[in-house]
């Protein structure tokens, strides 16, 4: 198993901002090895974040409060993922930032930080009111840096809140860091004092293992599989596929030493699941449903739309293909499912989208098919495409990797 992506990427900034510490089993994806790199540049006046929205989001919350005059851009799809929300509050904590194109959205100029200074008059928290509706990692990226403003901060949460679990990682390592923080509900708090420099061993990816859970559902019955270094009381919000997939035909057990097995079983005929706080499992879900013929009710997927691609969309294109849907039946609503689902040698586009690519990927076990721009996956599983090949699905490089 990769290690997490979604640790790496927090840890590797709560390390620069306590000045010190070991980070053991960093995960080899492209957003955490980017993330490392431009960390290690403090001479830069351009940061390049690509396509990755952790690497975007948590860079410019780091480097406003920190002070630094820099530049931050990214791909054509970052300069259309939204960034406002963090940027006005940024802006509310003393950063100075500009936009360079269109506003709400990168490339963005950091021009420096001025805090409001401590003083025995004004020791409480420094607030701010953000929308808990919008992507958590807005959230994660104020809350890391809060410990370094002179009052510390306490964020008030309006509104429902997304991938709460995320948050919970994010606080869990800054309090491993020795930060002291606090979650109320609708109200965070981190206290004003240095991170400590700590040594931390980074979990196996929740989010990739879904992948796994998708082959077992998709395959033969007694089929089985074991992964590695995951842990059964994690941090990680993706564990929920544990949960989710039981419903699909797939039962887990916690095995010692951080290993889990799956096992195939019989799965439901209906399910109903909130993705609120787990949105990048929905792609694994609803190929897998549709796969089976499984109705799958599907809500809290807001945030798809604003992913790597619009994910709705782009789900809705791709199972079409092989006989699946997923239909809008709006109030948030989402059905996936499918009437006649075939696997006979369609070709997957992916949408520059690590997760689409790896979502169809099993269904490799029901017939061939084709997965455009297979390096895609590089983003947060590079090895992914030679892990299939060690359980035996067969790759054919030309003219394009075919499953």
């Amino acid at each position: 198993m990769p290690a997490s992506k979604s640790e790496s990427n927090r840890a590797l900034i709560i390390r620069a901002l306590a000045g010190g510490g070991t980070l053991h089993n960093l995960s080899d994806a492209n957003d955490t090895q980017l993330m490392q790199r431009l960390l290690q540049q403090p001479a830069a006046t351009v940061v390049d974040a690509e396509d990755a929205g952790t690497v975007m989001r948590f860079l410019t919350a780091y480097l406003a409060m920190t002070g630094r005059q820099i530049e931050l851009t990214g791909t054509a799809r970052m300069k259309e993922r939204p960034i406002r929300v963090l940027v006005d509050a940024l802006r509310e904590l003393g950063a100075r930032i500009e936009y360079l194109d269109q506003e709400g959205y990168p490339p963005l100029r950091l021009l420096g930080c001025t805090p409001q200074p401590a003083t025995e008059e004004t020791a409480s928290f420094t607030e701010l009111r953000v929308r808990g509706d919008i992507s958590s990692q807005y959230i994660s990226a104020l809350l890391m840096v809060g410990p370094a403003l002179p009052h510390g901060l306490r964020i008030w949460l309006e509104g429902k809140v997304g991938s709460r679990p995320y948050i919970r990682m994010t606080q869990a390592l800054m309090q491993h860091f020795g930060a002291q923080c606090r979650d109320l509900g609708e109200v965070l708090e981190a206290r004003p004092q240095a991170y400590q420099p700590t040594d931390y061993t980074i979990e196996g990816d929740w989010s990739a293992a879904s992948y796994w859970y998708a082959a077992v559902a998709l395959a033969p019955a007694g089929s089985h599989l074991t992964l590695p270094t995951l842990r059964r009381y994690s941090w990680q919000g993706d564990q929920a596929i544990a949960g989710i997939m039981a419903q699909l035909g797939v039962h887990t057990e916690y095995l010692a030493d951080e290993q889990i097995r799956l096992s195939k079983t019989t799965p439901a005929k209906e399910v109903t699941q909130d993705f609120t706080d787990c949105p990048d499992l929905a792609q694994t879900v609803a190929v897998v449903a549709a796969a089976l013929g499984i109705t799958v009710i599907m809500t809290g997927l807001e945030s798809l739309r604003i992913k790597e691609t619009d994910r709705i969309a782009a789900l809705q294109i791709e199972l079409a293909k092989f006989g699946g849907f997923l239909v809008d039946e709006g109030e948030g609503h989402f059905r996936a499912g499918s009437e006649d689902f075939r696997v006979a040698g369609q070709q997957v586009a992916t949408y520059h989208d690590h997760r689409m690519a790896m979502a169809f990927a099993p269904l490799a076990l029901l017939g061939p098919l084709a997965i455009e721009e297979p390096r895609v996956v590089r983003k947060s599983y590079p090895q992914f495409w030679r892990e299939l090949e060690k359980v035996g699905f067969v790759t054919d490089p030309a003219p394009a990797p075919v499953f």
